[in-house]
């Protein structure tokens, strides 16, 4: 993320010991340990959640690299849990809904009538890898206007055809210039090894809150879990 004076929002975490060490389940790129869900350890999640929240600035950007810095497709990692790559479904569209004025669903082709924006940022696994790619695709505010978000709606859920992963966000992140609805890579039509034909993307989460292969984006009134976070990985999973 960019420069400021004091303490970064990382540093603040770890000084209120927010940040655990990092798991390893099934080569999961980008995670966090976190708490489960109920009891004791379950409300100190939902603080840790409230603290991070606190400390995200949606106005703060990571900063963007210059052209040619990508690293080659071959040797950017790829992460799915199905047994092989996913295959899109016949007649694939993403469904958008929950609580908006109009329930859409958008065929890739329709998504990129869209206003583009291209990210190109370097992405940081806490498993010690890190990679750089461009990515091209629609803001998810940017949709959230085109179908009239209701202001009630505190939570983006994000399904997907992955063997059904999915993972739910903040709205204040999900609505940072730097999260998109990806449908490009490196300028080229995503590759399916990195969630084709529509994955989500952001500057601004841990790696496992970032779903490939999307089918829904529905947005709702209140937090939800996820794929990993229903197996106890945090929630907020901010970097």
């Amino acid at each position: 993320m960019g420069e400021r004076s004091g303490l970064s929002r990382r540093e603040a975490l770890r000084l209120l010991g927010l940040f655990g060490a990092p798991l390893a389940v099934g080569g999961l790129a980008g995670c966090d340990n976190a708490a489960p869900s109920e009891g004791f350890l379950g409300a100190m999640e939902r603080w840790n959640a409230r603290v991070q929240a606190a400390l995200f600035d949606p106005h703060r950007l990571a900063p963007e690299l210059r052209p040619g810095t990508e690293t080659p497709l071959a040797a950017f990692p790829r992460y799915f849990i199905s047994p092989g790559v996913p295959a899109a479904p016949a007649g694939w569209r993403l469904k958008v809904g929950g609580l908006v004025r109009t329930p859409l669903t958008l065929t890739v082709d329709e998504l990129r009538r869209l206003p583009m924006t291209s990210v190109r940022v370097r992405h940081h696994c806490v498993e010690g890898w890190s990679a750089v790619a461009s990515w091209q695709g629609v803001r998810v505010r940017d949709l959230a206007e085109r179908v009239g978000v209701d202001p009630r709606a505190t939570v983006v859920e994000l399904r997907s055809f992955d063997s059904g992963y999915w993972s739910s966000w903040d709205r204040p992140s999900a609505f940072h210039p730097q999260t998109i609805l990806a449908y490009g890579m490196n300028g080229a039509p995503l590759p399916p090894g990195h969630g084709a034909p529509l994955r989500l993307y952001s500057a601004v989460k841990l790696g496992y809150k970032m779903v490939k292969y999307l089918t829904e984006v529905n947005f709702l009134p209140g937090p939800t879990g996820g794929y990993w976070e229903n197996q106890g990985y945090e929630w907020f999973a901010g970097v």
